[in-house]
């Protein structure tokens, strides 16, 4: 990309990328791949790595561990170009469809009991309220993405260098864990007021930053305001759903301006199927472990990524 934003061939660029080059505490590992000055380095991946970027996508895109630390982590150890944050940002439709699908019961009951409510003006009806405090929730993440677009899904982001990563992630798996020592768990969706979805909607802000993860901020949240683990799970992923949507589409659309060629289609959708398949593993693995034991593993995981990160930039691991 030049200085003016002129476009460059996708493809072409791909040959830029040099595995010798040592990734910086502030700058990418590897050459990115830009078109209009969108961080498209999925293109060049291909079908097979980006089916198993899909993979770690989905998983990690639902589970309190962030998929962007992920999604900079695995391509960085195995030697291939960064898939860019528009990449991540797409990859929101296929968590879109797998929350959708395995909450159906609770979409289905939030859209058509807040439509019957409105139909009969009872303002009062629960399901309509929890569904406008869900898009009120959303109103902070939405604000702060507009507010940070400039830098968020830029090529060479400095959001998404390693180092931020592995401090965010070192900072989450704190809160996860203090949040698990003083919380309640004692609540369930039906006691959700108004306040608490400003609260998780605000910190659902923090997944701007790579590395704190939407899922992993929001359900840090609802435990620390008394939420039982899975009702927080539960309650996290429905507040999500509108910032998913938008996050989801945005990129898309943001990928038609650019122009990316027909390859650059395919290989995203390969990642989208894979990634919606591999998401809705990732619920029903949450959901189980929270059920059954709590958010501990999540922390230790967070934790020891974390330190994998920071201690494998100063000994040049990532190359």
């Amino acid at each position: 990309m030049t200085a003016h934003g002129a476009r460059r061939p996708l493809l072409a660029l791909s040959a830029s990328y040099d595995t010798g080059h040592k990734l910086g505490q502030g700058s990418s590992n590897m050459a990115e791949v830009c078109t209009q000055g969108i961080d498209t380095g999925f293109a060049a991946l291909g079908y097979a790595k980006v089916a198993v970027l899909g993979v770690v996508q989905g998983i990690t895109e639902l589970l309190p561990i962030s998929s962007t630390a992920h999604m900079r982590v695995v391509p960085a150890l195995l030697g291939w170009q960064d898939p860019g944050s528009a990449f991540s940002a797409a990859m929101q439709l296929a968590a879109l469809t797998a929350v959708v699908t395995y909450f159906w019961s609770d979409v289905r009951h939030l859209v058509f009991g807040s439509l019957a409510a409105l139909g009969r003006r009872d303002f009062k009806d629960g399901s309509l309220r929890l569904s406008v405090w869900i898009v009120l929730g959303t109103i902070p993440i939405v604000l702060a993405g507009m507010a940070l677009s400039g830098v968020l899904n830029t090529c060479t982001s400095p959001l998404r260098a390693l180092s931020v990563i592995g401090w965010a992630c070192l900072v989450m798996a704190l809160l996860l864990a203090l949040a698990e020592l003083t919380a309640g768990h004692v609540r369930t969706i039906r006691s959700v007021t108004l306040r608490d979805a400003l609260l998780v909607g605000l910190a659902q802000v923090g997944a701007l930053i790579p590395g704190v993860s939407r899922s992993g901020s929001t359900l840090t949240a609802a435990l620390a305001l008394g939420f039982k683990r899975e009702e927080a799970a539960r309650f996290s992923f429905l507040l999500g759903l509108p910032a998913i949507a938008l996050a989801g589409l945005k990129e898309l659309w943001e990928l038609h301006t650019a122009h990316i060629d027909a390859h650059a289609w395919l290989v995203l959708i390969v990642g989208l199927i894979v990634a919606s398949v591999s998401a809705f593993v990732a619920i029903w693995t949450l959901m189980w472990v929270l059920e059954r034991f709590s958010a501990w593993p999540f922390v230790i995981y967070r934790a020891l990524l974390g330190v994998l990160l920071l201690v494998g930039l100063a000994v040049g691991w990532f190359v």
